[in-house]
C-alpha cells in the first residue's frame, strides 16, 4: 500500500476512533457496566443505609441500582484524615445521592468526579476583606460542594441521616443539590430550566425565600433550616433536604413550593411515604 493511501486510511481511523470516543464511548462503556449484576451485597447496604430504598417500587429500586453502579464505576472516593473507603461508606453515599436522580438523567451528575469523605466534621480556613484588611477564620463545616467536580462529606453526618429516616438534615443531599445547581455554571439556587418552568420557579422560590428571610429578620423561628436564608444556593439545597426528608410537611406549608421540587425531581416523595390505615 502507497504511503498516501497509509496515510488515508490512518486519518480515517483517526477520525472514526475520535467521534467513537466523543460520542459514543461512554453511553457504550455504561452500557456495558449495566450488563454487570448488582451485587447482593450492594443491595443490603442500600436496605440498611438509605431509608427510601425500602420504600420505592420494583422498578423504582432497578432504576436506582443502576444508577447506584454507574455513580461507584464512574466517581473517585477518597478517605481523609485516616477514614478507610469501604462499600459501606461508598454505597451509602451514591444511595442518597442518586435518589436525586431516580426520575432524572445519570448524565445530571457528568461533571463530578471525585468524592472526598472526612469522617467527622473538618475546619476550613476562610479568609475575607474588609477594606484593604483581609481577615481570616476557621470554620466547621459537614459537607461542601465545588464546580470544579468534587464533593466533600463528614462520614458521621452522612451516617445520621442514612440511620435516622426522619431526620431533617441530610448532608449527601444537600452537597449534591449544589452539583445540580451548578449544572448551568452558577450556584444561583436554580438548576437549568427553560421557559415556563424557568418562569415558574423563579416567581415561587423568590416568593418563598423572601418570605424565610423575613421571618428571620422578626425573630420568627421557622421550621425550615434557617441555613437556607443565606444566599438563593442554600435556599434550594435546604429546600431539597426538606422535599425528601419531610415532604409531609413541606407539602402542607408550602404547597407550591412543593409542587415546583416534584415537577424538576419528577417524583414525588409523598409517595414513599406508607399511608396509616
Amino acid at each position: 500500500m502507497s504511503s498516501p493511501a497509509t496515510f488515508a486510511v490512518f486519518a480515517v481511523a483517526l477520525i472514526a476512533f475520535t467521534l467513537f470516543y466523543l460520542f459514543f464511548y461512554r453511553s457504550w462503556r455504561r452500557q456495558r457496566e449495566l450488563g454487570e449484576p448488582f451485587p447482593g451485597q450492594w443491595r443490603q447496604l442500600l436496605e440498611t443505609n438509605v431509608p427510601f430504598y425500602q420504600r420505592l417500587s420494583v422498578t423504582e429500586k432497578r432504576a436506582l441500582e443502576q444508577k447506584v453502579q454507574l455513580f461507584l464505576a464512574e466517581k473517585d472516593f477518597y478517605g481523609c484524615d485516616g477514614l478507610e473507603m469501604d462499600d459501606r461508606v461508598r454505597v451509602t453515599i451514591a444511595g442518597h445521592a442518586c435518589l436525586l436522580l431516580l426520575h432524572r438523567p445519570f448524565s445530571d451528575y457528568d461533571d463530578i468526579r471525585s468524592i472526598l469523605v472526612y469522617p467527622d466534621v473538618y475546619r476550613v480556613k476562610h479568609a475575607w476583606h474588609h477594606g484593604m484588611i483581609v481577615h481570616e477564620s476557621e470554620e466547621v463545616r459537614a459537607g461542601e460542594a465545588s464546580g470544579f467536580g468534587q464533593v466533600v462529606l463528614a462520614w458521621s453526618q452522612c451516617l445520621q441521616a442514612a440511620t435516622t429516616p426522619n431526620c431533617s438534615h441530610n448532608v449527601i443531599l444537600h452537597e449534591f443539590a449544589h452539583q445540580l445547581d451548578y449544572l448551568d455554571g452558577s450556584p444561583d439556587g436554580a438548576p437549568p430550566l427553560s421557559g415556563q418552568q424557568a418562569e415558574h420557579w423563579q416567581t415561587t422560590m423568590t416568593a418563598a425565600y423572601e418570605d424565610l428571610r423575613e421571618a428571620i429578620e422578626h425573630h420568627h423561628r421557622p421550621w425550615l433550616d434557617p441555613y437556607g436564608a443565606t444566599e438563593p444556593a442554600e435556599f434550594f439545597a435546604v429546600l431539597t433536604e426538606a422535599f425528601f426528608q419531610q415532604p409531609r410537611h413541606l407539602s402542607r406549608v408550602q404547597p407550591e413550593v412543593y409542587r415546583t421540587l416534584q415537577d424538576f425531581y419528577r417524583l414525588d416523595p409523598l409517595s414513599f411515604i406508607p399511608r396509616h390505615p
